[in-house]
């Protein structure tokens, strides 16, 4: 069993003036990532408003699985016109852990 984790540091549009706006950029992407049938929350950044980390877990039987859904996951962020990707933090774990 593998799992792969990423941190996805995202940098909010300007007008992202109130923690209620910046829900309302995070909400579509976090609800978009869990399509993936992986695990995803906010998670850093609480208070800052033009900034977020957002957490992705997946766990699969071979770590090429598990790596190309985090894959897909980050290409879909990396993609998304309203915010910028500003780095990824990956990490895979397996059975030896």
């Amino acid at each position: 069993m593998y799992t792969e984790t990423a941190v996805f540091d995202l940098l909010l549009p300007g007008d992202s003036q109130s923690l209620k706006q910046k829900r309302s950029y995070l909400r579509p992407i976090i609800a978009m990532l869990k399509k993936f049938e992986v695990s995803v929350a906010e998670v850093g950044f609480h208070d800052l408003h033009g900034r977020a980390q957002i957490g992705v877990a997946v766990v699969a039987g071979d770590p090429a699985q598990a790596r190309a859904v985090v894959d897909t996951c980050e290409n879909q962020v990396a993609g998304r016109p309203e915010i910028e990707l500003l780095s990824v933090k990956r990490r895979l774990y397996g059975d030896e852990d």
